[in-house]
């Protein structure tokens, strides 16, 4: 029911599984990645698609599509998988295709959003699960979660406690998305039953 598009160790693979939630199949462009270990230890499907072998992003993105589509998913998320889809791939999965991303978006977009944050002297940092567009990381925000930036923060602390919270809101947003409880309006996405869409720092 949801394909899980991997890249390296995939600890928001393991949040998901964790969560019980029925992760059919895991894709990753890389061979060594150590997510694929832990899919196949959980009985899980594991395949590889791996972008060196194709000349062009389209190419790769056709090949993806081809094996995601074998699965025939409800929904495809995105756990650590660092490469940039084309518009197409985007286009073909829109409304079923999530990513988790860390930081609060639109802010710091792309890559070293930790450092980013830090250099830019933000008292709030976090983390977002969005549908992906053909904009890279400008999709709809499904849900957020925010962490402190304290004063003996380096980007290792920052990104482990934003990591704790990814593993919080991940799987939370592909539940409701399973359950058929995200509206989409407008680019704006509410959840059915009024659930919290932003988690707060702990006091």
């Amino acid at each position: 029911m949801i394909v899980v598009l991997i890249s390296g160790r995939g600890s928001n693979l393991r949040a998901l599984l964790d969560a019980g939630l029925p992760v059919s199949a895991v894709i990753s462009n890389r061979a060594d990645a150590e997510g694929l270990s832990l899919s196949a230890a959980r009985g899980v499907t594991t395949r590889v698609v791996e972008h060196r072998r194709h000349a062009t992003r389209e190419a790769f993105d056709a090949a993806l599509a081809a094996e995601i589509d074998r699965s025939a998913p409800r929904l495809i998320a995105l756990a650590g998988f660092m490469r940039i889809l084309t518009p197409g791939f985007a286009a073909r999965y829109a409304g079923r295709l999530l990513n988790i991303h860390p930081s609060l978006l639109p802010a710091f977009p792309g890559l070293h959003t930790h450092e980013r944050a830090l250099a830019a002297g933000v008292k709030v940092h976090g983390c977002t699960v969005h549908f992906v567009t053909a904009e890279l990381d400008h999709g709809p925000i499904v849900v957020q979660a925010a962490v402190p930036v304290l004063a003996d923060d380096d980007a290792a602390r920052l990104a482990a406690r934003v990591l704790e919270q990814e593993h919080v809101v991940y799987p939370r947003a592909v539940r409701w998305f399973l359950d058929g409880r995200l509206d989409l309006r407008n680019a704006v996405v509410h959840v059915k039953g009024g659930d919290a869409q932003l988690v707060l720092p702990r006091r």
